[in-house]
């Protein structure tokens, strides 16, 4: 059930490639889905949250400013059907370096509006657990 309506959310958005990549790679599609929880942790989303994960597509994913409203609709769809525990769990095998991105990008996203919310703090700190990353690695800037 869950793949069907997946498969039918990526037939929307089809023409449009940045969205198709994200549609493409479950990799992607989860990080950019724990992103875009991390924007909603605080229960508002601000203009500056927004901008971050702007850039973030952009600059870190190749993702073309077109198609960054379509990919937002995409992750809007498909997150119904994903858990952040799934979300997750494909980042477990992942190098380490990836992982510390994931990481970066969310406490970026967090700090953008400059009020870190408690709601944020436990989701940043709970995908740190999950990930086996040292938080001292991620705000030290170590890897």
């Amino acid at each position: 059930m869950a793949f069907a309506f997946l498969d039918h959310v990526r037939n929307l958005f089809e023409g449009d490639p940045g969205v198709r990549k994200v549609a493409d790679d479950p990799v992607l599609s989860a990080e950019l889905l724990m992103l875009f929880r991390m924007i909603l942790a605080d229960g508002s989303v601000s203009a500056a949250e927004m901008e971050t994960f702007r850039r973030i597509c952009r600059e870190a994913f190749a993702i073309p400013e077109a198609s960054i409203d379509g990919v937002i609709e995409y992750l809007n769809e498909a997150g119904y059907e994903t858990t952040a525990a799934q979300a997750i769990v494909l980042f477990r095998d992942l190098p380490v370096e990836r992982r510390h991105i994931l990481a970066r990008h969310m406490a970026a996203i967090a700090k953008a509006d400059t009020h870190l919310a408690a709601n944020e703090v436990r989701l940043l700190k709970r995908t740190l657990d999950v990930l086996n990353v040292d938080p001292a690695d991620i705000f030290n800037g170590r890897d």
